[in-house]
């Protein structure tokens, strides 16, 4: 009887610490502290074609954007806010199968980081708050989401290259004149290399440290 009562005492008390273990908090993870140098305003230029996919694709051999650049803290966070963002000019318009293509980007757009890899100065993170009028020829749909992005520390390049699932056509407003080619079911693509320079004409290094 007091063989079977220790037996029991081992289970319960090994019971107890593994309810112990699975039922204490889990630790929180520290808030990056995410520092950009220089901070302030800053100027993005194409490198290669800026492609937008919803079906079809909508190449530009043009695109720039600006912005500021500012310091932050927390996991994701906010390390830039793209203020203004093109997509062709007149002169060099984007283009599709459907027709010339205009975009009207409705900003602002940010920068988020996520994750830094110190040997290789890479942020990974996404461009969000992503909002955009697309014309195609007669077809006219709202771009809405986020587009994953890399900035690499060395080059100054924001790779942008979003996944399905990213981005998505607004049903509010629906679109027009697309027929089946581009309907709320499509997962719009967008992907295309940005080089950023601060106002001093350097490339801006983005840094993420854990406390």
């Amino acid at each position: 009887m007091k063989k079977n009562m220790r037996r029991f005492a081992v289970v319960a008390g090994a019971a107890a610490a593994a309810f112990g273990l699975t039922a204490a908090p889990a630790s929180a993870v520290p808030s990056t502290t995410w520092t950009v140098t220089p901070s302030g305003s800053y100027t993005a230029t194409n490198s290669g074609n800026i492609v937008l996919t919803a079906t079809i694709p909508m190449t530009c051999t043009t695109s720039g954007a600006s912005g500021t650049m500012a310091s932050a803290t927390g996991n994701p966070a906010t390390v830039a806010a793209i203020n203004a963002i093109n997509f062709g000019t007149s002169a060099s318009p984007c283009t599709s199968v459907l027709g010339n293509v205009t975009t009207v980007a409705v900003t602002p757009w940010t920068v988020v980081a996520q994750d830094y890899t110190a040997a290789t100065g890479v942020t990974k993170g996404y461009v969000g708050n992503v909002k955009a009028n697309v014309t195609a020829g007669a077809c006219k749909f709202t771009v809405t989401g986020k587009a994953s992005a890399t900035y690499t520390n060395s080059t100054g390049i924001l790779a942008v290259s979003s996944v399905s699932g990213d981005l998505a056509v607004s049903s509010s407003p629906a679109p027009v004149n697309c027929g089946s080619v581009v309907t709320t079911a499509t997962k719009p693509i967008f992907k295309g290399n940005y080089a950023i320079k601060a106002s001093n004409g350097t490339i801006p290094k983005i840094v993420g440290t854990n406390p």
